[in-house]
């Protein structure tokens, strides 16, 4: 048996049963990270020494039955816009590199609290700001079942690593999708929580951190850590369960969505698998209606203006120096916010507003709706999006979700005919978090297949 294939539970229990050592686990880790990461990228930093380290101090604390937390000596990674005391803190982009975060963020301040090791740190775009795995810092991160193919995005080397089995737990972040869509794109779960939940720094009122895992149970575990309070943020937050169980499906009301009314249309693949999906849950016993498209604006442009400001923020806490060391996508990006006026970012807003309460108008009937996350099968490993003209516009599915502070996650729910992974997209209201991780749990059971770790 290799340690580097189990799910933190897994480990966990081999822990506490004497089967396991963290040392073990470590060990195995590091050699898969070692073996996997010329091939896919997916992690910048690695710190083996310090987590070997780490793990002989758990080995001795639970050969004394005296854990430090949950996730005592379970390897954990960290994206590199999640902030760690001494850890790089480039934010993906070459403008940053040399960056060194001086505190940790309250996802990486719970970590250590649990005893979880953080072994290494996960590639990721230039802030965040693409669905994708390029990054002017580090290069290209590939997909692990097809190494022509793109993570997805901003969480690229978070999803590559935990569905290639180099550490069963990782931290993303989600800012318009970038936990979902490197989930579905990986094959893993990806859980985005409730705005709120999880504390983390900088604050936002869209962005929030969450569990990247190749099981619904180190979903939940992951993130009953994380969404433990902080008093840097004034949030009430969780905790939320650390164990969940599957969600009887009769009686409840579920929606179909398939066309969210402007960005790319879902494509046959993904319709088919998304379709399969939710027949199996009202099979159990949901009623399942189709939503009609619940936006009649297109919104791709909106939040291009939107976020071309937030780039250009971005870009200005730089050196002048250096703020041209981006991707030329982001320039251009942060160009566009550099013209755009202060009425038409309002006016942007104006019309951001009125869809969200059409967004939310549509889906409050339902105790769920089920969705693609996002409308593609995927695209080139080197692209910064699925349309070269429009990178960000297949993210359709899931930028929206944000804005309204919904939670939402992704559970693989099949592959295509070329073998890559498609994920299905469960959303429902604010602080329904922990009945979609037991949804996720029944629909995990349903689903008659398991991913798996591809062969690299």
């Amino acid at each position: 048996m290799n340690a580097w294939t189990l799910s933190a539970t897994e480990l966990l229990a081999g822990y506490a049963n004497g089967s396991l050592s963290p040392v073990e686990a470590m060990r195995s880790t590091l050699e898969r990270a070692a073996a996997i990461n010329p091939k896919l990228n997916a992690f910048f930093e690695i710190r083996g020494d310090e987590a070997m380290a780490q793990a002989r101090a758990a080995e001795e604390r639970w050969a004394k039955h005296a854990p430090a937390g949950p996730l005592d000596g379970v390897p954990v990674s960290i994206k590199d816009s999640v902030a760690a005391t001494g850890w790089p803190y480039w934010r993906g982009t070459k403008a940053r590199v040399g960056t060194v975060s001086s505190y940790d963020a309250p996802p990486t301040a719970r970590l250590k609290e649990a005893g979880a090791i953080i072994f290494a740190k996960t590639t990721m775009p230039d802030y965040g700001l693409l669905a994708s795995g390029i990054s002017s810092a580090h290069g290209v991160t590939r997909n692990p079942w097809d190494l022509r193919m793109n993570t997805g995005g901003s969480s690229s080397g978070a999803a590559a690593s935990v569905a290639a089995g180099a550490g069963a737990l990782s931290i993303g972040s989600d800012l318009g999708g970038s936990v979902r869509l490197p989930a579905a794109q990986c094959g893993l779960f990806g859980h985005k929580p409730t705005v709120g939940l999880v504390p983390h720094l900088p604050v936002s009122t869209a962005r929030v951190a969450g569990p990247l895992t190749r099981t619904v149970a180190d979903g939940a575990l992951l993130l009953s850590v994380i969404s433990r309070p902080d008093a840097r943020t004034g949030e009430p937050a969780g905790p939320t369960p650390a164990r969940v169980e599957p969600l009887a499906a009769g009686g409840l009301k579920l929606g179909l969505l398939l066309d969210m009314g402007y960005g790319p249309d879902v494509e046959a693949e993904v319709a088919q698998l998304i379709e399969h999906a939710a027949r199996l849950l009202e099979a159990q016993g949901a009623t399942l209606a189709t939503l009609p498209a619940p936006v009649d604006v297109d919104l791709n442009p909106v939040f291009d203006q939107i976020f071309s400001v937030r780039a250009a923020m971005e870009r200005d806490e730089l050196p002048p120096e250096r703020s041209r060391e981006a991707l030329d996508a982001i320039n251009r990006t942060c160009e566009a916010g550099d013209r755009l006026s202060a009425k038409a970012y309002l006016r942007a807003g104006e019309t951001l507003d009125k869809a969200k309460a059409s967004f939310v108008e549509a889906l409050s009937p339902f105790d769920f709706v089920l969705a693609p996350v996002l409308p593609v099968t995927g695209f080139a490993a080197d692209a910064a999006g699925a349309d070269p003209e429009h990178p960000t516009w297949h993210v359709n599915f899931t930028s929206l979700i944000n804005q309204i502070g919904w939670p939402a996650a992704s559970i693989c729910c099949g592959f295509t005919a070329a073998g890559l992974p498609i994920g299905l997209q469960i959303i429902a209201a604010k602080h329904r978090d922990a009945v979609i991780l037991a949804l996720a749990a029944t629909y995990e059971r349903l689903r008659g297949f398991t991913p798996g770790i591809p062969e690299i």
